[in-house]
């Protein structure tokens, strides 16, 4: 990560977060807020920048935790928790930024994430529960560790199988054709 700085990532980034920011709350005001947040965690966490291989990947992470804690947050504070959904339902495909999705982008984000769903079903347990745990659940790489009661290089190495199979299964599927391609 040589030559990043924070004003850097800020300047290429900042587009991508806000509209991401904006896509999340669906509010003006909210996504300037949560933004300010996630750039704030970015400054306090540059130290880490250095090993960080892709930039927009890790913005994106820092970006949907900072969500998920204010919805938990807001959710407490709610005196109709009733009314709240069990969980937050945003496709990993939602976080690609574009300009306003046409109909066929829509139906096609749907299909494929109907076909990630489903080789995400046929995964092997652990792999799929690992998986789950990450990316759903947006635990650390520690708390997995501790709940599956592994070492920390287990998880990752698990991580990196699944997703090595989930693109795979995905490339082999010929509902999938058309959407992926091998490169």
């Amino acid at each position: 990560m040589a030559g990043r700085n924070i004003e850097t990532i800020y300047e290429e980034y900042e587009r991508f977060i806000y509209h991401l920011c904006l896509k999340l709350t669906r509010n003006k005001d909210e996504a300037e807020d949560l933004m300010q947040d996630v750039w704030l965690k970015v400054v306090r966490n540059e130290k880490s920048l250095e090993s960080v291989d892709h930039v927009k990947a890790w913005l994106t992470t820092i970006c949907m935790n900072t969500f998920r804690d204010r919805y938990r947050k807001t959710v407490r504070r709610s005196q109709h928790v009733m009314e709240q959904p069990e969980t937050l339902d945003v496709p990993i495909l939602d976080l690609v930024p574009c300009a306003e999705p046409t109909a066929d982008d829509l139906l096609e984000r749907d299909d494929i994430r109907h076909i990630v769903q489903s080789k995400l079903d046929e995964l092997d347990g652990i792999y799929r529960k690992t998986v789950l745990y990450f990316y759903v659940n947006q635990y650390s790489l520690n708390e997995i560790a501790e709940l599956m009661k592994v070492s920390i290089g287990t998880v990752k190495s698990r991580l990196f199988r699944a997703k090595q199979r989930l693109k795979e299964m995905v490339l082999l599927d010929e509902q999938a054709e058309g959407y992926v391609t091998a490169g």
